[in-house]
C-alpha cells in the first residue's frame, strides 16, 4: 500500500464527492475508519469490517468520521450477488449459508434535501469521470420502493464453515460476480481430525488469479506480511504455505486471521502505479530462514 500523502488525499477527496458509477456495481470493504454512506435511499453507517455493496447507478456520498481511512474497493461490470449454492429457488439464503438476511443492513434515516442550487455529481462511465450539475439536490426523495438498493454486511458476522480436515477456499465465499468471487477468511477453529494439518496444501490455481488482502491477525500460511498488504498469485503459478508455517500449524486449535480474497476468472492487468509500490523481495518469503 502506498505511503504517498498526495495520492491518499486525492483518493479521499474523490470519495467525498457526490458520485455515481454507471458501468459497475461496487463493493467497498472498510479496513480502517467509520462514517456514513449517504444515498437517495437513506443513510448507511459503516465501520471497520463492513462490506458496502452499491449497485450501479446509485448516487452516493461517503462522509468519514475519522481522518485515517483505508478502503478496499472492487468494481464489477456484472451484478454483485450472494453465492448461488446458498440460495433456494425463491432467492432466500439457506440455513447452511455462512450468513443470512438478518445480517444485512439496509439504508435508514432518509434525509430529504429540498434544496436548489448547483450540485455537482461525478459520473463514472467506462473508466472516465464526468461532472454533471444538478439544479436540485440529488438526495431529494421523500420515499422509495423497489428491491435494488445499497446494503452493508460485516465480515465479523460471517460464520466460517469448518471440518475435520482442511476445507477448500469456496467455503469462505461471500459474494460473486460474473467472472470473480469475493471470500472472507475469518477467525475460526482449525481442522479437528487427529492427523489433520491445518495449513493449506500447495496448489496451482487453474481457473483464476488469486488476490489476498490482509486485514488483521497472523495469517496461518504466510509470514512477512503486514496489515494492508495485497498479494497476487497468478493462475498457473504454484504457491502454498511459507517455510515453517506447516509445522507451526500442527496442533494449533484456531486462527485469528482476517483477510479478503478476490479470485478473478480472467487474468488481472497490473497498473503502472502498482509496479511502483510492489515489494520486490516478496519471493524471499518462500526461502528457508527468510
Amino acid at each position: 500500500m502506498t505511503k504517498d500523502p498526495l495520492f491518499k488525499q486525492v483518493v479521499k477527496d474523490t470519495l467525498n464527492w457526490i458520485r455515481k458509477d454507471m458501468t459497475s456495481d461496487e463493493v467497498i470493504f472498510v479496513h480502517i475508519g467509520s462514517g456514513i454512506l449517504k444515498t437517495i435511499y437513506g443513510n448507511l453507517e459503516f465501520s471497520y469490517g463492513d462490506y458496502l455493496v452499491i449497485p450501479r447507478g446509485t448516487i452516493y456520498q461517503i462522509e468519514f468520521k475519522d481522518s485515517n481511512n483505508r478502503l478496499l474497493i472492487v468494481e464489477s461490470h456484472s451484478p454483485i450477488v450472494t453465492p448461488k449454492r446458498y440460495r433456494n429457488e425463491y432467492g432466500q439464503l439457506l440455513e447452511h449459508s455462512p450468513y443470512c438476511e438478518r445480517d444485512i443492513r439496509k439504508p435508514s434515516n432518509m434525509e430529504t434535501h429540498d434544496e436548489k442550487g448547483n450540485f455537482k455529481v461525478m459520473i463514472k462511465k467506462q473508466g472516465m469521470m464526468y461532472p454533471f450539475v444538478y439544479g436540485t439536490h440529488p438526495f431529494d426523495a421523500i420515499g422509495w420502493d423497489g428491491n435494488l438498493y445499497p446494503w452493508a454486511f460485516s465480515i465479523h458476522d460471517f460464520e466460517p464453515i469448518t471440518g475435520r480436515v482442511h476445507q477448500p477456499p469456496p467455503v469462505h465465499q461471500t459474494f460473486e460476480g460474473h467472472n470473480f468471487v469475493i471470500c472472507s477468511f475469518c477467525p475460526r477453529l482449525f481442522d479437528y481430525h487427529p492427523q489433520a494439518i491445518p495449513a493449506p496444501y500447495n496448489h496451482s490455481n487453474i481457473d483464476s488469479d488469486e488476490i489476498l488482502y490482509y486485514v488483521d491477525g497472523d495469517f496461518m500460511s504466510r509470514k512477512s506480511v503486514v496489515k494492508g498488504q495485497i498479494t497476487l498469485h497468478p493462475g498457473g503459478i504454484p504457491h502454498g504455505p511459507h517455510p515453517g508455517t506447516v509445522e507451526k500449524s500442527i496442533g494449533a486449535k484456531e486462527t485469528l486471521e482476517l483477510a479478503v480474497m478476490i479470485d478473478t476468472f480472467k487474468p488481472l492487468w497490473l497498473t503502472e502505479y502498482s509496479l511502483k509500490i510492489k515489494t520486490d523481495d516478496y519471493y524471499l518469503s518462500w526461502m528457508e530462514g527468510k
